[in-house]
């Protein structure tokens, strides 16, 4: 009889026997029906028998049996709950789990308190696993987030999930801190109460990661509570989430598609300033401080629900912060940035010619032309051509944006560099000229903070340039090894030399490109101490020497930094992030600009810093050379790019853009958050959505930006203002 019993047969037997064991089991469960661990447990065939009133529930439920009382009124108010509730449900020996509890039998509770911030806002502390009650699939000392954890006070001896500032990537690194730690999961000391000081079953909606994680954490309590039932897989689907998985096939048109969502994203996102954001935007400081609803510099505003879309002719903000609300929602940076508009707006020009949509170039052309007629970012002292600061940009267009620093009187040249590639590429998508004369006074006054050796001051204010002139940078020999700061403003003045015939661009330019290969790879500062950014940013510059003398010894330099760079390139296409060290301490994570991970080896690609330079670089080298490397390695990295644009239709404000981070492990979004503005689930329109969006334009068109913009009419412009910007011995050879 039993020789046909084949092992099909008997998984089916197992799967029976298994559900039969499900059916019988009941959950039951103080919560509204929308409550994402009723819905996940609903979708695991679990029965449930669920309740709206906790007095209710204590008197329905089986002596000896388990409940669950879930957060409802979650932040807004505590959960009811008296000690007659709890003695009603003692003397019935049930086994109580319950979140953000009004009251707890024999322990204080203190009022609700957040997570704690940095000076920028940015959040300080996760959630760690404190003991072994998860077993070996979630270990002690391993990291989660919780985003935006209201959470009771509640001192408790032994628990099982805390709260507390820590460095790490998936681990806590260096422990927990003494005295500092917030309980958030405890058992009661009297037994048969789980409590949670915060809502736990937010965990879907509110994002809660990362998602491996969770599924640990749920199977312990409801295992808790019901110590003899058989919990369900549990499994959901993420409201944010990558396109495609790391194997999935991709349809033919994937970089057509990619473009069009990234496109789109600008309108959804609700960045692109309306009138009424405009009347937020500009509150006036008299009217108190600041409140949710209006922030002040760096203190960002909550997303709201997009009611009216701007069309560019307001400018956009600069993207999300990377704090999430418990609602699934994100922080707005809210300032104007010259980078990230003059970038946006050559990504959605160049998109709108692509896709034949004309209203995508509408809203980049409307960003271009706020920018440079409208912004204080380039008029004012910016457009003034006796003052020492003409023909730059201003950072941001917040005032006080740190402290007494006003955001326009910061003067970065890497971002103004970026800005000047930005308005380029929008010339050339529109086929305009109207902004070749200011393309060339930025590239001037870029020139003029230029020293002999080739290097830009990489950040001065306004009011010291004002007192002592450009002159002294101009005729300076500082040296500054760092392709984050250098890169692109290289790239500019090769482009700049190449289309004017200017020897003195192209001397500075090769002079500063020769020293940083000299250096390479030791001799090189590692902003953020992640070197491989560094490589990125130095590729297009790089490609570009190649178009303005094609020698072997140039040929050689692009090769070295580019096999380097692809060396690191995982199998799905990401690149590695090399650092030295992360965070040196607990103390220390939150506290500055940073990389995504702790140390070498855990698997996060950064696309704020990395990913999105080397397409552009890689792009260009391709396109200059021909090279299989480049062109190989840039066709694995837009797959990649494709894969993990952002997918949400509960979020769609984040649809279609891309966050910083991503864990390719994993294939979810996940790292150390620890950087003190742009962490890991922060998107910026211009940085990260303008440098991608424009390469996949780029490559539709198949064209560079060198072969696109090849008929510029800034030579004409640099005639005239060459002379009037540059000291006459200057305009010869040096």
């Amino acid at each position: 009889m039993w020789k046909n019993f084949s092992a099909a047969t008997a998984w089916a037997v197992v799967f029976l026997l298994q559900t039969a064991a499900l059916a019988e089991q009941t959950w039951r469960i103080v919560a509204r029906a929308d409550n994402d661990l009723v819905r996940v447990l609903a979708d695991a065939g679990a029965t449930i028998e669920r309740f709206d009133d906790a007095v209710e529930a204590v008197n329905q439920a089986p002596d000896g049996s388990g409940l669950l009382v879930l957060a409802d009124r979650y932040p807004q108010q505590t959960t009811p709950l008296s000690a007659e509730w709890f003695e009603l449900a003692r003397n019935k020996q049930l086994r109580l789990y319950v979140e953000y509890p009004s009251l707890v039998p024999r322990l204080e509770i203190g009022p609700p308190c957040t997570l704690k911030t940095g000076h920028w806002g940015n959040i300080l502390e996760r959630t760690v696993v404190a003991s072994e009650a998860f077993g070996d699939s979630l270990k002690q000392h391993r990291i989660l987030m919780i985003h935006d954890c209201h959470y009771l006070p509640i001192a408790a001896d032994h628990p099982h999930l805390v709260i507390a500032q820590v460095a790490g990537y998936d681990d806590a690194l260096y422990g927990l801190p003494t005295n500092t730690a917030q309980s958030i999961l405890f058992e009661h000391p009297d037994g048969d109460v789980l409590v949670a000081t915060t809502k736990l079953s937010q965990f879907v909606t509110a994002r809660y990661a990362p998602i491996d994680a969770w599924e640990p954490v749920w199977r312990m309590i409801l295992q808790w509570t019901e110590p003899d039932a058989q919990v369900p897989p549990l499994r959901w689907t993420p409201t944010v989430q990558p396109s495609f998985t790391r194997n999935e096939l991709l349809p033919a048109d994937i970089e057509r598609q990619t473009l069009q969502r990234g496109a789109e994203w600008f309108r959804k996102s609700g960045l692109l300033v309306s009138p009424s954001s405009q009347i937020l935007y500009d509150r006036p400081s008299n009217q108190g401080p600041p409140t949710e609803d209006w922030p002040d510099g760096h203190r960002a505003a909550p997303a709201s629900r997009v009611v009216e879309t701007g069309d560019g002719s307001r400018g956009l903000l600069e993207g999300f912060r990377s704090k999430i609300h418990y609602d699934g929602s994100q922080s707005v940076l809210w300032w104007r940035r010259a980078d990230n508009v003059a970038e946006s707006a050559g990504a959605l020009t160049l998109a709108g010619s692509v896709l034949e949509q004309p209203e995508f170039s509408d809203i980049g052309s409307n960003l271009a032309d706020w920018l440079t007629r409208e912004s204080r970012l380039y008029n004012g002292n910016f457009a003034d051509p006796q003052h020492p600061t003409f023909g730059l940009a201003g950072w941001n267009d917040v005032p006080r944006y740190f402290g007494d620093a006003n955001g326009y009187d910061q003067l970065w040249g890497d971002d103004n560099a970026r800005a000047w590639l930005g308005l380029l590429r929008t010339a050339a998508a529109l086929k305009t000229d109207r902004f070749d004369e200011r393309l060339t006074q930025q590239l001037l006054a870029l020139t003029r903070l230029t020293g002999r050796n080739g290097f830009v001051v990489p950040h001065i204010d306004a009011p010291s340039l004002t007192s002592g002139g450009w002159e002294r940078h101009f005729h300076g020999t500082s040296e500054d090894l760092s392709p984050h700061y250098q890169a692109y403003v290289q790239a500019c003045l090769l482009w700049g030399a190449h289309s004017t015939g200017s020897p003195l661009l192209r001397e500075r330019a090769i002079k500063g490109i020769r020293r940083m290969m000299e250096a390479y790879p030791h001799g090189w500062s590692a902003t953020n101490d992640q070197f491989n950014q560094e490589r990125a940013r130095m590729l297009l510059p790089l490609a570009w020497l190649i178009r303005v003398e094609d020698t072997p010894e140039h040929r050689g330099w692009l090769r070295q930094v580019a096999t380097d760079l692809v060396g690191d390139m995982d199998s799905t296409g990401a690149i590695l992030t090399k650092i030295k060290h992360g965070p040196s301490s607990n103390e220390a994570y939150g506290t500055a600009e940073t990389t995504l991970i702790q140390a070498n080896g855990d698997p996060n690609t950064d696309l704020l810093y990395t990913v999105n330079f080397a397409l552009v670089g890689l792009h260009e080298a391709a396109a200059a050379t021909g090279d299989p490397l480049y062109v190989d390695a840039e066709d694995k990295l837009v797959q990649f790019l494709c894969r993990v644009q952002v997918k949400s239709e509960t979020q769609p404000q984040l649809d279609g853009g891309w966050f910083r981070g991503f864990d390719y492990q994993r294939w979810e979004y996940w790292g150390s958050d620890a950087d003190v503005g742009w962490s890991l689930y922060s998107m910026e329109t211009g940085w990260i959505s303008g440098e991608i969006l424009s390469v996949l334009a780029l490559r539709q068109m198949k064209t560079s930006l060198w072969e696109l913009t090849s008929d510029s009419s800034i030579p004409h412009h640099f005639q005239i203002w060459s002379p009037r910007m540059l000291p006459p011995e200057s305009l010869g050879r040096e």
